[in-house]
């Protein structure tokens, strides 16, 4: 399965990611060679950079390690390939704009028989690639849309966002391991399902938290591929596994959470 790294702070926050060294704690010695993305939010807009081609390979992450820019939420995906071919238009995050501001999407698992789904067939947004992750974003800002639309460019009622993005995490669970990352520029919303491990099939948790304040020290992940050069106030860390040897908090499958400015604001569990 792919890897899935998140970050959000209550002020613009260095984070300076080797992929390669993060995509080998996940298993890169392994399969995860086809592709990396990396996406730095600055207000309603977002930085995007991706290729499908192995982080070890790439002189563009040496680039984004050493250059990469303040933000305040940066959402990050490294690809094991299962549906669609080894090719850019295939490899995650995923954006689109939807009501004057750019939404960035992550995903991690297998989502059978998407495509045969009514309610994930396209309309208003289509896919560029043919990954049944980029269908379930695309079906997401559809169910978004005239919500954000009606909004005339004011930001939508977080608690119709939530709701919304509950019931769609919900049917993807359906289909199968459902981790994804979702931002709309203003909130960070995770949802934490299941991994299944390569060998021994067992099912493991999809996702672990790591929250820190301004009366703590700040996380020494560098083993791991990640340095925080500035923690302040507030941060929040999400990884498909643990980065270090720290206590970093397994999310049960069906939780969704919501961060703002590197503080969880909303937690609910959807129904098996």
């Amino acid at each position: 399965m792919c890897e899935l790294f998140a970050m959000s702070s209550l002020m613009p926050t260095t984070v300076d990611i080797s992929l390669e060294k993060l995509a080998r704690h996940g298993g890169f010695e392994g399969p995860h060679r086809d592709g990396w993305g990396i996406a730095y939010y600055q207000g309603r807009d977002a930085l995007l950079l991706r290729e499908a081609s192995a982080a070890s390979e790439s002189l563009l992450v040496h680039h984004v390690e050493r250059y990469g820019p303040p933000s305040e939420l940066v959402i990050s995906h490294i690809r094991l390939a299962t549906v669609g071919a080894r090719k850019l238009a295939n490899t995650q995050p995923f954006t689109r704009e939807l009501g004057g501001r750019m939404h960035v999407f992550a995903h991690n698992g297998d989502l059978a028989d998407i495509e045969h789904r009514p309610g994930f067939a396209p309309r208003r947004f289509r896919p560029i690639g043919e990954t049944d992750s980029e269908l379930a974003f695309c079906s997401l800002l559809h169910r978004l849309s005239d919500a954000w639309l009606a909004a005339a460019g004011r930001t939508v009622d977080l608690v119709r966002r939530m709701e919304l993005v509950a019931i769609f995490a919900a049917e993807l669970r359906e289909m199968g391991p459902a981790n994804f990352l979702y931002s709309d520029g203003d909130v960070l919303f995770v949802h934490a399902d299941r991994r299944i491990h390569p060998e021994t099939k067992a099912q493991l948790p999809g996702l672990h938290l790591l929250s820190r304040n301004c009366r703590e020290s700040v996380p020494d992940l560098a083993a791991s591929g990640v340095m925080l050069k500035t923690c302040r106030q507030a941060l929040t860390l999400v990884a498909s596994e643990p980065l270090t040897g720290e206590n970093w908090q397994p999310l049960d499958p069906g939780e969704l959470l919501i961060i703002a400015d590197g503080q969880i604001t909303h937690r609910q569990r959807i129904g098996d």
